[in-house]
């Protein structure tokens, strides 16, 4: 597949930054080449029952082909090679993977395609921070994993003085087809003009990390994003960014299937709880430092 440009410029809030502009085609590697979370995870161990309840096509394949967006650290997102996908979203359904004894394979997409390519059989799976609510379980089954909620981000200092309350006026950077671009800022929105105030200026990008640099930049005043990628951001930019406000609107973060897959998200669910059960899965966390979103069941469509 061709990748969408990525800016290179150095306030990139991801790990492999100077790797983002590179376009290319193919399927991801799934090592761990370049990645920053450098702590070992053990091999999950195949499980017989899991197996069989594989759909053919990924029985035939011996693979689950999944589709993500490879610009939303540290859950999904490109080493320093410019093409080995990594993050505890990756690291964790690799392990899924494993309990059912068949490989993954990572096909970087763009965010706002990649139910409807789970929906038309292009992607087996898709695993990208999708938060589970109810217009994308109309779309798909939702398997939950973790739990995340919304955290804004500006410039070191807030020189702009933005309160996330008042945001009217304003220039906010938002990655496309998010619940934070699609939920969050319309309502915003709407109060401002229900206020009689400025609107809001939404830049929306196709990639988190285009809306991390345009804050970095000073394009956008700030950014909202899921929790865990937004503190991520901050980490990395090294001073340049700064957390606003405390996180709100938590919810569980789902893996896409078909709606014709229930046995395959059941089956999921089974493989996380023993990933659960035998540490793995809180070890994978830990590995990225987001273990704050652990969660203590799985379910399909919660």
């Amino acid at each position: 597949m061709i990748r969408r440009p990525r800016h290179a410029a150095g306030v990139l809030a991801l790990g492999a930054a100077a790797a983002l502009s590179v376009s290319g085609c193919g399927s991801d590697s799934l090592s761990d080449t370049g990645s920053q979370a450098t702590a070992s995870v053990s091999s999950a161990t195949a499980q017989a029952d899991l197996a069989g309840k594989l759909p053919a096509k990924i029985k035939t394949a011996k693979k689950i082909v999944v589709g993500t967006d490879a610009s939303y650290a540290p859950s999904e997102f490109l080493a320093a090679d410019g093409k080995t996908v990594q993050g505890f979203d990756v690291d964790l359904f690799k392990a899924v993977g494993q309990k059912f004894g068949v490989d993954v394979e990572f096909v970087s997409s763009n965010f706002d395609s990649i139910i409807t390519g789970v929906s038309t059989g292009k992607y087996d799976v898709g695993v990208s921070s999708f938060t589970i609510n109810d217009k994308r379980k109309q779309q798909a089954n939702m398997v939950s994993y973790y739990k995340a909620g919304t955290q804004w981000a500006t410039q070191k200092g807030n020189p702009k003085k933005v309160d996330p309350n008042n945001p009217c006026g304003l220039t906010i950077a938002v990655q496309t087809g998010t619940v934070q671009a699609d939920e969050d800022l319309p309502k915003r929105q709407a109060d401002c003009k229900k206020a009689g105030k400025p609107a809001i200026k939404v830049q929306s990008y196709t990639g988190q990390d285009e809306a991390t640099a345009a804050v970095g930049s000073k394009k956008a005043d700030a950014m909202l994003a899921d929790s865990p990628v937004a503190a991520y951001a901050v980490k990395q930019t090294g001073g340049t960014l700064e957390l606003l406000g405390d996180v709100y609107d938590s919810a569980p973060y789902g893996y896409v299937l078909p709606k014709t897959e229930t046995e395959f998200a059941t089956a999921i669910t089974e493989a996380l709880t023993a990933l659960k059960t035998e540490g793995t899965y809180e070890q994978v966390l830990k590995k990225w430092g987001v273990e704050s979103g652990a969660i203590d069941s799985f379910a399909v469509n919660p």
